[in-house]
């Protein structure tokens, strides 16, 4: 079997159509590498193409402010990538002279950038013979050559990638590198994958020996914690209401929320009464309290379960820096939040 040949001969004969693919500047494999990390193709594309309308060039993002950032990503989730991204490409700017470091190594060092995306742009924009090994990359090859290692393991992605440097031909490493990540995200995907169909269904070793659902072998689960937020819609006698930036680290830094009361578990109205008695948020009194659902929304992140509960306050005067519910709209929030601001307050 030569293994490259016929998966380029694949990729060829199927590959998507998509914009980073028809370039080899690196500020834009860079933006799509980071945009597509945790993120499927068709989630991310309306975002790449967003960000490069409104930022073309690493200068232009690099003279955005965070916000403005935030609130193109909004929606797209992982925010820690959209605040390292505006923040290496300052970097770059400004120690760099906007040019991209081109080798591996060098990549390595810029912020939010990993083995991953390091080993993307480098073979993509400069040609160099540096695998890639994501998920993919660990599902084809431990597939087709029957590899049981735990890919969970520390050592696991080094015996990988010397793999798959094994395999790489010579003269196109971005080729092979496209067409390994194209056919684990297409042909051999995770969940009943259409091997009858496969270029290599008589080659590949976990095919033959029906082990395809079992490979690749990860071990160790990832803990998920259960959350309860309550967001607190406080709203004053001229209709406007207050948000706050999330400033402490975790989940959605620097996003805008409402008031926040997070407990142990979900409450009812009389405990988040209860609970502004003993710490108000305001210095106005609240005429009412009412839920704006029965149930409290679910919103699934990578490692945390969060039970959302919104809250409507009506309180007597006028709030101290009080936003009109459209005003709301510019800022960056949470895509929960932000979905509720649309569907709800202003319906």
């Amino acid at each position: 079997m030569n293994f490259s040949k016929q998966l380029t001969k694949w990729y060829l004969q199927n590959k998507r159509d998509l914009p980073w693919r028809k370039t080899q500047n690196p500020y834009l494999i860079w933006l799509s590498e980071i945009m597509l990390q945790q993120t499927r193709v068709a989630q991310g594309l309306p975002y790449y193409n967003s960000f490069v309308t409104v930022f073309p060039t690493v200068f232009d993002l690099a003279n955005a402010s965070e916000e403005q950032v935030l609130k193109l990503w909004q929606g797209l989730g992982y925010y820690s990538r959209a605040r390292n991204m505006h923040q290496t490409a300052q970097f770059i700017v400004n120690n760099l002279k906007g040019e991209f470091p081109n080798s591996y190594k060098e990549l390595l060092q810029l912020k939010g950038v990993g083995d991953y995306t390091a080993a993307a742009i480098a073979s993509f924009s400069f040609g160099e013979k540096i695998p890639v090994v994501d998920g993919n990359v660990f599902r084809v090859l431990s597939r087709v050559f029957e590899i049981e290692k735990d890919i969970s393991n520390s050592g696991a992605k080094k015996e990988f990638q010397e793999l798959a440097i094994c395999l790489m031909e010579n003269e196109n490493p971005a080729l092979f590198n496209q067409a390994i990540m194209e056919f684990g995200a297409l042909q051999c995907v995770p969940k009943n994958p259409s091997c009858q169909d496969c270029v290599f269904n008589t080659s590949c070793l976990a095919f033959k020996n029906n082990k395809v659902e079992v490979l690749p072998y990860k071990s160790k689960k990832v803990k998920v914690v259960d959350r309860f937020f309550n967001y607190l819609i406080f709203v004053d006698e001229q209709n406007k209401t207050i948000v706050e930036k999330r400033t402490q680290k975790g989940i959605w830094h620097n996003l805008y929320q409402f008031p926040l009361l997070e407990t142990s578990g979900n409450i009812d109205m009389e405990e988040v009464i209860q609970s502004l008695l003993k710490k108000p948020i305001v210095a106005n009194s609240i005429t009412s309290v009412q839920s704006f659902q029965i149930l409290p929304y679910k919103h699934k992140l990578s490692h945390q379960n969060l039970s959302i509960q919104f809250w409507k306050l009506n309180v007597t005067g006028v709030l101290a820096d009080g936003k009109d519910f459209y005003a709301l709209k510019e800022l960056p929030f949470p895509i929960i939040i932000y979905n509720f601001i649309e569907n709800e307050l202003l319906q």
